[in-house]
């Protein structure tokens, strides 16, 4: 096989396992076997470890050895570092994208949101959730920062991760609206209020977040309380 087609194995694969956690398919701990994976797709152990440790590099899956791969299972102290960075970047991003904008690049972001509403209209909430992330990478691609795109791709993978193990409201999703509202702040270079709608959305991400140490064990009295013994 080409070394260019090798790549481009490595890189189907990678975007397979990255949406999959995007849309919370393959849940925090999941183990991932490079055999079984193979066997799914058709190729070398060897070309799923490649895929895999791009993944661990991203930190989304952990790499143990003589273990095998699982799905990270960030902490609630990971999860708080993580939405600290996050809002670190994401400000930096949302300036670059008011400065660097150009006209062509409004229309595909907003298909990115139409699509999204529609995903969450019709109850398809794990693409919701992944096209909700794309669009956040879409505006790093607008600042026209790699470094930054980089970074922040593996801070929303992981982002999915933590909303998959802390959220607590799953029902409310307004991200369409205020991502529309995003758009239209940057098209009109508003750096100002484009900053102040991204600390907003990235607040309501967290509000619905239980982050607390003691709400990540669970009360096995109330687990059994309906249980005839």
């Amino acid at each position: 096989m080409a070394l260019q087609n090798r790549a481009a194995q490595d890189e189907v694969i990678y975007g397979h396992i990255f949406d999959a956690i995007l849309e919370q398919k393959l849940a925090p701990g999941t183990k991932l076997s490079e055999e079984s994976l193979g066997d799914i797709f058709g190729v070398s152990r060897t070309v799923i470890h490649r895929a895999l440790s791009r993944l661990a590099h991203e930190k989304v899956i952990v790499l143990r050895p003589n273990k095998g791969a699982m799905v990270a299972s960030p902490t609630v102290d990971e999860a708080k570092q993580i939405l600290f960075a996050r809002r670190v970047i994401e400000k930096t991003v949302i300036e670059l994208a008011t400065e660097n904008v150009i006209n062509k690049q409004l229309g595909p972001l907003r298909k990115l949101v139409k699509e999204e509403q529609d995903c969450f209209a019709r109850g398809d909430r794990g693409t919701g959730l992944r096209l909700s992330g794309e669009f956040h990478l879409q505006l790093a691609e607008v600042s026209g920062n790699k470094s930054l795109h980089s970074f922040l791709r593996s801070l929303v993978s992981q982002s999915s991760l933590i909303i998959a193990l802390y959220e607590s409201d799953t029902q409310t999703h307004c991200s369409y609206d205020e991502h529309l509202a995003l758009i239209d702040a940057v098209a009109a270079k508003d750096k100002e209020r484009a900053l102040l709608l991204m600390e907003h959305h990235l607040d309501h991400v967290e509000q619905k977040l239980t982050l607390h140490d003691e709400n990540t064990k669970s009360d096995l009295k109330a687990v059994f309380s309906n249980v005839l013994v």
